[in-house]
């Protein structure tokens, strides 16, 4: 059991950082201290005591990143109660389906996803409020909501008001043994469960990224993961706000352009992404420097490749903000070209490994330590993991872990709980890994999107789609089986092509050539037997993941 407790390790940081920013929007240019924030979570107590909230009731949230957001879902963990996140990306159906499957009685919820929720879905929600405005969006008994939420708001102004002080920060008693927090993945298979974290599970996940120093007193952080996910959630929202970092929430979707951008006015100390983000930033700002015919030729030289490689670097620091330590990329595999270029021009880059389910952190290593191909160690003193292998060093098995970040299980869902939690606590991940003899992590792939061979050899399409991924106008692409052979559904890269004055009908022919290029770097089972262009961007996850499922039958 982690020592610290997760609720009062931010009673005591709101009270020590009280004058700090807490929080800016990037879009309103606005900023709150830590005592505004603990204001308005005070605030939010004092509804949740008028309508007859109890501790242990659940809450739902949904929006975009925001103050409003943030400040609601520390208000309801600090209050005693168990915060439920949706992430915006969920449709209407499934939204509804989360919030009455987790008991929730209040629900906060942004006002264009609002549009497409019915209150009639929703019979045991007893209040609806906007993280736009805070208003009251029940249709029915608004009257006895809007009374209490007034109350509310008298009682603050008469009994606090000003006077608000850092004596004024109390948060409730809870053991980290209790369920703050159900989170409802969205992976690659479609099913939704509701993964049920203990205060000894986020516990643990903020006490190590303290100790990492992630973060620490008076850093900066740029926030555009979606905090609805447990790896934003853990490292550019809890850690922070337990040491004093100022947190901006970017609040709009991370395209290079606007990403980029941001990191330059805020300038983070820590840089949190997941790989389709850094993939981008590549594509879009690097690869047309390094494709450039002197930069080329300059590469190919002794000496003069060093050049060039520290002032692409010097130039990628500066394109993140110049101010950050290191880069922890997670949520998914990291292209290899991508991988091995960073570490070629000394990127100060890490790659971890975790899940919803661990809250989510399960290995990382410090930049200066990290071996490429690897996913980090263990987290010692955190979790332990084996590796269902004969020998887990060189022949790949399901990755098992064990320890402080495992989730208590799948909120009213045993079956599932037993299908992933074995007698002796053992978390069966699902994904297909070796480790070495410190305890670092290599991952292979997913044990369910692993294809057997012909003569029962394992692919593992995620490497194939790496390789291929980085091949002339291909955007993405998705490798499935037909018949026994291996087909390759690919997105082209338009705006290469337009560029390269490639048209149309030419693609096939260039997909054709890629293909045949492919089948020179893998096995013999592995080559690809046909390439098909797909019109539109795979659905993603939001960690952009590709939802497999989707596309399983598309050649059949």
């Amino acid at each position: 059991m982690v020592q610290q407790n997760f609720i009062k390790l931010y009673e005591a940081s709101f009270r020590e950082n009280f004058d700090l920013p807490a929080f800016s929007d990037y879009t309103d240019k606005t900023t709150i201290t830590y005592k505004e924030f603990a204001q308005e979570i005070k605030k939010l107590h004092l509804l949740f005591d008028e309508l007859g909230i109890n501790k242990g009731d659940k809450i739902s949230l949904i929006g975009r990143n925001n103050v409003r957001w943030a400040t609601t879902y520390m208000a309801v963990i600090t209050y005693g109660a168990v915060i439920v996140p949706i992430l915006q990306d969920f449709p209407a159906n499934d939204i509804q389906h989360i919030v009455n499957h987790s008991d929730s009685v209040l629900l906060f919820i942004a006002d264009n996803i609002w549009d497409s929720v019915e209150e009639e879905t929703l019979p045991n929600v007893k209040g609806i409020f906007s993280l736009n405005n805070g208003k009251v969006l029940n249709k029915y008994n608004s009257a006895k909501i809007l009374e209490a939420k007034e109350e509310a708001e008298n009682n603050y102004k008469s009994n606090l008001g000003e006077d608000f002080s850092k004596e004024d920060i109390v948060y409730a008693d809870c053991s980290n043994e209790e369920i703050v927090l159900i989170n409802y993945t969205s992976g690659t298979t479609g099913f939704s469960k509701g993964v049920m974290l203990t205060g000894n599970n986020l516990a643990g996940n903020t006490v190590f990224g303290i100790n990492q120093k992630l973060h620490y007193k008076g850093t900066r952080c740029l926030s555009f993961l979606p905090l609805a996910h447990a790896y934003g959630c853990a490292f550019d929202y809890l850690v922070p706000l337990a040491v004093g970092t100022h947190i901006t929430l970017l609040g709009k979707i991370p395209s290079p352009k606007i990403i980029l951008e941001a990191f330059a006015e805020v300038k983070p100390h820590l840089v949190c992404s997941v790989p389709l983000v850094m993939e981008k930033v590549y594509r879009k700002t690097i690869l047309p420097q390094m494709n450039r015919r002197a930069v080329r030729w300059a590469v190919n030289i002794p000496l003069l490749d060093n050049t060039i490689y520290r002032k692409v670097r010097q130039k990628m620091m500066e394109s993140f903000g110049g101010c950050f330590e290191q880069i922890i990329i997670g949520g998914a595999p990291l292209n290899k070209e991508v991988e091995d270029f960073f570490y070629k021009i000394k990127l100060p880059f890490t790659i971890g490994y975790g899940m919803t389910e661990c809250g989510p952190l399960i290995s990382y290593t410090h930049y200066s330590e990290f071996i490429p191909g690897t996913a980090g160690r263990v987290l010692e003193g955190f979790m332990d993991v084996k590796i269902d292998s004969a020998d887990p060093f060189n022949i790949p098995g399901e990755i098992l872990v064990k320890g402080e970040n495992v989730m208590k299980g799948y909120y009213k869902n045993e079956e599932a709980t037993k299908a992933v939690l074995d007698e002796d606590g053992w978390l069966h991940t699902g994904d297909m890994g070796t480790i070495s003899e410190d305890k670092t992590i290599s991952i292979r792939g997913r044990s369910k999107t692993m294809i057997l061979g012909a003569s029962g050899q394992n692919i593992y399409p995620e490497e194939i789609e790496s390789k291929l991924n980085n091949l002339p106008f291909v955007m993405e692409s998705l490798v499935i089986e037909k018949n026994g052979k291996l087909v390759a559904l690919i997105v082209p890269d338009l705006a290469a092509a337009d560029q390269f004055g490639l048209a149309h009908d030419d693609l096939p022919i260039a997909m054709e050539e890629n293909r045949k290029a492919l089948n020179k770097t893998v096995a013999a089972y592995e080559v690809i037997s046909e390439v098909r262009l797909y019109p539109t961007e795979f659905e993603k996850t939001p960690k952009k993941s590709i939802k497999r499922y989707l596309y399983t039958n598309l050649t059949k």
